[in-house]
């Protein structure tokens, strides 16, 4: 299917990485098709999992007034034994905490950084303490806080 993509399947995934609440009338527009052939096209693409999920992207300045700022945290984690088992472990463990926003394995350097929201410090130790210390393969914690987002785009760069 991923061979299968060509310049109009670039341009539909290009305008729902916009704006996914297009009506199929709108996307069908943008991408100079009729709206038969790009809900079709919208299908197979979802169907072939190169759309994972539509989601509402929202702002925390403009939520701040009612729920506060809330904390960010860039959190570096080295594990005392990187064998797959052990990092696929703690990968599901942080992926079920809401917590977490993102997790990345990387290399080289630490063995994960995540990226963690939690409403304030004492909720960020509340859940180091629950992700990291109770974890005896944690062998390193170092975590950087956000004082401002400068960019956030969740936009993949797509070319041919």
């Amino acid at each position: 299917m991923v061979s299968d993509i060509d310049d109009i399947d670039i341009k539909l995934l290009e305008v729902l990485q916009d704006n996914a609440s297009l009506s199929n009338q709108a996307l069908a527009a943008c991408a100079h098709i009729s709206p038969p052939t790009c809900l079709r096209r919208v299908k197979r693409l979802r169907d072939a999992g190169l759309i994972e999920r539509e989601i509402a992207i929202l702002n925390p300045d403009k939520l701040a007034s009612a729920l506060g700022h809330g904390l960010t945290a860039l959190v570096e984690i080295t594990l005392d034994q990187q064998g797959t088992e052990r990092q696929e472990a703690f990968e599901a463990r942080v992926a079920q905490d809401s917590a977490v926003q993102q997790c990345y394995r990387v290399s080289p350097g630490p063995d994960f950084v995540l990226v963690v929201h939690v409403s304030d410090m004492p909720a960020y130790l509340a859940l180091a303490q629950r992700l990291f210390t109770s974890d005896a393969n944690v062998r390193n914690v170092k975590a950087f806080f956000s004082i401002k987002r400068a960019k956030f785009e969740p936009k993949l760069p797509l070319a041919l």
